[in-house]
């Protein structure tokens, strides 16, 4: 069976010591969030993702959802009980503004627990999950009278809410779509049309499901230029607010996936369905991309998680499980062999997912404290410094930890042997609920797309050039500490080679678009691991100073982080010099083979 621990220390590590989270007091809700405060709510997160989420993880897989011949849609046994403790525990509204019902605290620590919830129950957590997409975007699109009617009870989980983009004909390119809008008199909509892939689309676990939903409104211009965005909720509001009449929507089937069984992936018909403008007329993606940006931090989030609980287990196997003897003398000699841990095969998988799962911690948890600043900031310079790297920093964190948790997965999956292919051990379940990740809220081959396309060149470079500055900074000031030359001589000669596949993009996106769009997924790893270089600098930092302080009673940890920091540097970060190659002279080639192949 499964086991999961949530990392705390770990996390609070990287809250306390890396990104140093009580300079940022003057940001609102950050003064509340004290160090003994982070630390209880992390604890309790933990408590409550290791006692009650993750023991209905893997009977949830099993078991599935269910829908009636009535296209009434029922959770697996104990998930409403797990979500109903989920909910009254507040932390749908951990980060939300307190004039809503939340409490109003750092979306970064938000973020830190969402990592203890997805990891225990991935399937699970996703119906909050889209909840808060949604109230992100009522919050910032919403009129004041929608506000006031769907955001108390989507913030407390007595409702919850989706988000409706893909049709059967039309995925990413959303201009395809044909759900309609028809205006009515008293200034409502009536919606139809048919959605698919549309999580938590319908369930048992809330009284009421407030769809977010994209149309064209009768008349509008073809295209994403003809777009809006609606309410739909799935009962109507009485006078008195609460749920009433059935709307025209409804569950018209259960999509038979390959993970994620616990979660209801539904295809949505609307019948006319009642809906109310959000936003602007034809301006629905910029109120869509709101939600979708929540959801593809959420999402990249997910890959971390995978891989954390993947790595949890595959390493408890690993020094449980007797297999053959060590290639340099006898480590058990107690035992007829050795266990599968002092391998040096096992010992490199398993410490290239820790690198890169701690050092991805580190990059979600500090991309989750830009969205901070970026949205709570009163200094305006400041909030567009942030805004900058959280736009940059979207694409990366959702396209390469997705990538790399379900790559991690499966490598986790290949340390049991025999028994990772095993449902029992649940190893196979990771694989499978992991795979999703690289495909929903943009596929990730669109968020590299994202990235050299829109991200790069967006106000004439200046994300990328400041993040440049930022890490060349670090570099050089900390040049002459001989401790972290190790650390910083790597993510040096990493930034060289980020900074030669961005000047290649630049000098011939235009002219070569197809070599820039088969270059541009190299270029989102190489990204990607200098980003998460770049963490495990700091993070080697903030160990060495640690250490230098006399932290006897974390001397162990510490030194751990810095093990793992080496092993990045020296066996994962050389990798930017082959994604570089890549970028300047394999595009040519692969597309003029391609072609011939074609």
């Amino acid at each position: 069976m499964p086991i999961y621990k949530a990392p705390v220390n770990d996390t609070l590590f990287i809250l306390n010591d890396v990104l140093s989270l009580e300079r940022y007091n003057n940001l609102p809700g950050f003064a509340d969030a004290t160090g003994d405060m982070v630390e209880a709510i992390a604890g309790e997160a933990a408590r409550l993702a290791e006692e009650v989420l993750f023991p209905v993880n893997l009977s949830g897989d099993q078991e599935g959802c269910k829908r009636s011949d009535d296209a009434a849609v029922t959770t697996p046994k104990g998930f409403k009980q797990a979500y109903d403790l989920y909910r009254q525990g507040g932390w749908i509204g951990l980060a939300v503004p307190e004039e809503f019902g939340g409490q109003g605290l750092p979306y970064v620590l938000h973020t830190a627990v969402g990592e203890y919830m997805s990891s225990a129950n991935m399937a699970l957590i996703m119906y909050p999950g889209l909840t808060q997409g949604a109230i992100a975007a009522i919050l910032v699109h919403g009129s004041d009278e929608q506000k006031a009617a769907y955001l108390p009870k989507m913030v407390d989980g007595t409702w919850t809410g989706t988000m409706n983009l893909t049709e059967p004909h039309c995925g990413t390119d959303l201009g395809l779509l044909r759900t309609k809008a028809v205006p009515q008199a008293d200034g409502s909509y009536k919606i139809s049309g048919q959605k698919i892939f549309i999580s938590a689309g319908d369930h048992d676990m809330s009284e009421n499901i407030v769809h977010l939903v994209l149309a064209r409104i009768e008349g509008a211009p073809e295209g994403t230029k003809g777009i809006s965005l609606f309410i739909v909720p799935k009962f109507m509001l009485k006078d008195d607010g609460t749920p009433g009449e059935k709307n025209g929507v409804s569950c018209g089937a259960i999509e038979h996936k390959m993970g994620i069984h616990g979660n209801a992936t539904c295809v949505m018909n609307y019948d006319e369905a009642t809906g109310f403008l959000i936003g602007a007329e034809n301006k629905g993606l910029n109120a869509m991309f709101v939600m979708m940006n929540e959801a593809r931090l959420g999402v990249g989030l997910q890959g971390l998680s995978i891989a954390e609980i993947a790595y949890q287990n595959a390493a408890n196997y690993a020094r449980e499980r007797l297999q053959g003897r060590s290639l340099s003398g006898v480590k058990n000699p107690d035992g007829k062999a050795d266990p599968l841990i002092v391998h040096p095969d096992i010992r490199r998988t398993l410490m290239t997912i820790k690198a890169w799962t701690e050092g991805g911690r580190a990059f979600t948890l500090w991309t989750a404290l830009k969205s901070d600043i970026a949205h709570r900031s009163a200094d305006a310079a400041e909030r567009q410094s942030a805004d900058d790297i959280l736009g940059l920093m979207t694409p990366i964190l959702k396209g390469v930890l997705t990538d790399k948790g379900f790559d991690h997965a499966v490598m986790a999956q290949q340390v049991f042997g025999g028994h990772g292919y095993i449902e029992e051990h649940g190893m196979s379940q990771y694989v499978r609920d992991a795979r999703i990740a690289m495909i929903y809220e943009g596929a990730n081959g669109i968020q590299a797309l994202d990235l050299v396309g829109r991200k790069l060149g967006m106000n004439g470079g200046r994300a990328v050039m400041a993040l440049f500055k930022e890490i060349g900074d670090f570099c050089e000031e900390n040049r002459a500490d001989e401790k972290l030359a190790p650390f910083t001589k790597g993510l040096k000669k990493g930034l060289n080679d980020l900074q030669a596949g961005t000047m290649w993009f630049m000098q011939n996106a235009m002219a070569k678009p197809d070599n820039a769009g088969a270059g541009s997924t190299d270029y989102m790893h190489l990204f990607g691991l200098v980003v998460v270089g770049y963490m495990w600098a700091k993070i080697a930092k903030a160990a060495e100073e640690g250490l230098a302080n006399g932290a006897d009673e974390r001397e162990d940890f510490l030194k751990n982080k810095l093990v793992t920091a080496k092993f990045f540097m020296e066996r994962l970060m050389p990798e930017t010099a082959l994604r570089k190659t890549r970028i300047e002279a394999g595009a040519d080639t692969m597309m003029e083979l391609a072609a011939e192949a074609f």
